[in-house]
């Protein structure tokens, strides 16, 4: 079971691989002539951490499967787990490049400090302020219930620390400082990741906003 298993999430996530760091920075390139992507921008200490916990992830969400095939010890559990995961993988999948597609030439993956780009709102952000990240932590979840291995849990748990420092230390500051009130009003009505959790309700001391 272990081999069917390791190789759907194998070939799952080099899909959502493919889908979430290539299909759109080429799409994007032919357009604009620019990939989107600013990993430059990682000066910060925080974004460095979550830099690194987000390779930590990447690697993880291919070593957990790749060991799964290898005999690594993997707990067993119900069938609907594995069945869960499968379904949670396919949908992130077909999400991510709709996701992207609503961001059209907003879409980078990093941050630049000087950089100024139209604020999303539409589409997959009409439920939440970071569908790409919410989405990110699902397909680490999915393989995690495919193959449910320490390795898989150990890459679950970098994803959501790595998306929980980038959104709270370096997404969120950087879109206050680019669109002031306009981004505090959005996010006052919409969730971080999912619909109604992670609005920004009280001020923060140096004009920022805290969470509620």
């Amino acid at each position: 079971m272990w081999t069917v298993l390791g190789w759907i999430a194998l070939g799952g996530f080099a899909a959502w691989l493919a889908v979430t760091f290539g299909w759109h920075t080429w799409r994007l390139y032919r357009r604009t002539g620019d990939t989107g992507v600013r990993m430059a921008g990682g000066r910060s200490g925080v974004q460095r951490a979550a830099m690194l916990l987000f390779a930590v992830a990447l690697l993880a969400g291919i070593a957990a499967p790749v060991a799964a095939l290898l005999g690594f010890p993997t707990p067993t559990g119900p069938l609907a787990l594995p069945v869960a995961g499968g379904i949670i993988v396919a949908a992130t999948i077909v999400a991510t490049p709709l996701t992207q597609a609503a961001m059209r030439d907003s879409w980078r993956i990093g941050v630049e400090s000087d950089e100024h780009t139209a604020l999303v709102t539409s589409g997959p952000f009409r439920l939440a302020r970071n569908p790409m990240f919410t989405l990110s932590a699902a397909v680490s979840l999915g393989l995690a219930l495919l193959v449910p291995n320490v390795i898989a849990l150990l890459g679950v748990t970098a994803t959501i620390a790595a998306v929980q420092l980038q959104v709270r230390g370096v997404e969120e500051p950087h879109l206050l400082a680019a669109h002031g009130r306009t981004y505090r009003d959005y996010a006052a009505v919409t969730g971080r990741f999912v619909p109604g959790l992670g609005r920004l309700t009280a001020p923060a001391p140096a004009g920022g906003r805290r969470s509620g």
